[in-house]
């Protein structure tokens, strides 16, 4: 038995070369890994992740997800809903790149920034995309990314 009808990979001919294989696109790694990442928040209320990359998709630049910050109770600081103390995904996603502003980024975010974390992209610089899932509960950050010539699009997730 070869090894492509041992990973279950033959087609009605025979087995599946790699160019009838369907290959994930990059955009969906990306923001897949973003909703695995997002499984580590400890906000009570949305789990949220984040991952910045090059814009060839070659290196993956910072990863993050919400929760306070590190040192401190993997709890909420309050249960008011959007104030509940977590640090963004975004943001701190934002605070671990370290990748030079020249650098040509692409954000993938499980939900749309808010438009204080759209604020913080915008600083990182030099970020040409923001992919997401899902929205957030306020649409407002979608303005201010295209008013600076950032791209939005939503994926299905």
């Amino acid at each position: 038995m070869n090894s492509s009808s041992q990973n279950g990979q033959n087609g009605p001919a025979g087995p599946v070369t790699p160019a009838e294989r369907t290959r994930p696109s990059f955009e969906s790694i990306y923001l897949h890994l973003a909703q695995t990442l997002s499984q580590r928040s400890t906000c009570a209320r949305l789990q949220v992740g984040t991952v910045i990359t090059t814009t060839d998709y070659r290196k993956v630049l910072a990863v993050g997800y919400n929760g306070n910050a590190s040192g401190l109770p993997n709890t909420c600081d309050r249960h008011e809903t959007g104030n509940c103390g977590c640090l963004h995904s975004e943001e701190n996603a934002v605070i671990n790149c370290d990748a030079p502003r020249f650098i040509e980024k692409i954000v993938f975010v499980t939900h749309l920034p808010c438009v204080q974390c759209a604020k913080r992209l915008i600083n990182l610089g030099n970020v040409k995309k923001i992919y997401y899932a899902q929205d957030y509960r306020l649409r407002d950050s979608v303005e201010v990314l295209k008013s600076v010539g950032i791209l939005v699009e939503q994926l299905p997730g």
